[in-house]
């Protein structure tokens, strides 16, 4: 049963630092955005797209290496 709490307590913490993954993805997002030099109109763009890039990281990969 403790090991059920801990293994809980360590998803708790996993999802706190999340935050990391998004901030990372919305700056590497705008970089690449305003690299793209079509217009400003890119950068906000590619935030959006680093941030749902960020969000199927986490949902795949990163709770998936619980179950290994």
């Amino acid at each position: 049963m403790s090991h059920h709490h801990h293994s809980h307590k360590q998803e708790e913490e996993a999802k706190k630092n999340d935050y990391i993954y998004f901030v990372v993805a919305l700056i590497s997002g705008m970089f690449v955005g305003a690299i793209v030099d079509r217009g400003l109109i890119y950068i906000p763009v590619g935030g959006v797209l680093g941030l749902l890039t960020a969000a199927l990281f986490i949902k795949f990969l990163v709770r998936g290496r619980e179950n290994v």
